[in-house]
């Protein structure tokens, strides 16, 4: 978000976080303030107290935006608070609680024809009672129902997702999760068949006046393979469904959602349908692939709340050609041609190497150094030794 704040205004982004990571370090396109705790209250909410002041006399609107789960559920809040100073394109703490935790959303899914995998909730009074009988066929997927909450869970046994193939790693995993003194509850659902090949991701932006305006679909080549980063994508290319955007737009329109929403969706060959996985309130992690492929995604906030020019434009619904696509990248090259599969979107995307439609985040003109240059060549060795070692 940085660099598409960047590449609109040319000046350095105020970066305020709990801790600093490489891809923020060495760089030129934003300031960043460490503050221990940040991420949780009291801290953030003080701290944010004080640099509201700075700000009393601004001449023009200050955007505050979360760059994490953490964050965003913070500004929802606090917005009444916050939004006395800053512009916040969040939505409110009610809706915020019904959409952040799976158990809801899915519930609010059965509303909208919004199809997810079969699903079973796990308490740990279910696991303590033992009654965590599993109802699906292996393999299934278990992940934490609230992502927040997750977050603050700090054991040797945390995954980001669990991929189980058998009774006794159920067991052990389920009881391990709680043994632990994981509190919240889990999420059990049947394994959606295939790899990277049939998910998407999907990116949109809902004006202050609950309009949908934007809608990028991403079609995911490569995944991180680490247990603490699996589904973080590595490769995306741009990709199209009619059927999906407007799915989806209806969904955030009538719910009178605003600011950033991102989804992951799976193609189940079942039922040969997308299955709705979660909804991130926030831009995804990967989603610089939408301002690669010409929508900035800074500018849509912008224009939405210092410019007001959005309230009378038409939404839209990016539909790239195959040609004119860029491939969005967090690996090398020799990575992507190793480790993704053979299929006709890896011949597209490849065709984009070659053509040299391609990008990363964190190479950027407006932001080179050499110090710099080295630490994501370091990234680079990184993701090679991982896919190594997993794949």
């Amino acid at each position: 978000m940085a660099r598409s704040f960047h590449e609109i205004t040319n000046k350095p982004v105020r970066t305020i976080a709990s801790a600093s990571i490489a891809p923020t370090k060495y760089t030129d396109i934003l300031t960043i303030e460490v503050v221990p705790n940040f991420d949780t209250d009291p801290t953030f909410i003080e701290t944010m107290r004080e640099v509201a002041k700075g700000y009393k006399d601004a001449k023009v609107p200050v955007i505050l935006m979360g760059m994490g789960d953490w964050y965003t559920d913070l500004i929802s809040k606090h917005l009444e608070e916050l939004s006395e100073t800053f512009v916040c394109p969040y939505i409110d703490k009610t809706l915020e609680k019904k959409l952040v935790n799976k158990q809801d959303f899915y519930e609010i899914c059965e509303t909208y024809d919004l199809p997810y995998p079969k699903t079973k909730i796990m308490t740990k009074e279910l696991v303590e009672k033992g009654e965590e009988a599993n109802p699906f066929s292996y393999p299934i997927a278990l992940k934490p129902a609230n992502s927040v909450s997750w977050n603050d869970f700090t054991s040797p046994i945390k995954e980001k997702v669990y991929i189980i193939d058998n009774e006794a790693d159920y067991t052990r995993v389920v009881k391990g999760i709680y043994s632990e003194g994981y509190e919240d509850n889990m999420i059990l659902q049947e394994f959606v068949e295939g790899g990277e090949s049939p998910m998407r991701v999907l990116n949109v932006y809902v004006d202050k006046n609950h309009q949908v305006k934007m809608m990028c679909l991403g079609h995911p080549l490569l995944e991180d393979p680490t247990p603490l980063g699996i589904g973080n994508y590595l490769a995306i290319m741009p990709a199209y469904d009619q059927v999906i955007y407007d799915k989806v737009k209806f969904f955030l329109e009538d719910i009178k959602y605003t600011g950033f929403a991102n989804f992951d969706l799976k193609y189940d060959i079942k039922d040969n349908t997308f299955k709705f996985f979660e909804i991130n309130l926030r831009q995804g992690r990967s989603s610089f692939f939408v301002t690669l492929n010409g929508l900035n995604l800074a500018e849509w906030v912008v224009r939405d709340y210092i410019y007001d020019d959005l309230k009378d434009s038409e939404p839209i619904y990016a539909n790239i050609p195959e040609d004119k696509g860029m491939l969005w990248l967090n690996v090398s090259t020799d990575v992507f041609e190793k480790y993704v599969p053979e299929t006709k979107e890896k011949d597209v995307a490849r065709n984009m190497i070659q053509d040299k439609r391609f990008g990363y985040t964190f190479y950027y003109e407006g932001d080179k150094s050499l110090r710099r240059y080295i630490l994501l060549q370091r990234m680079f060795r990184y993701y090679r030794k991982v896919f190594k070692k997993y794949k």
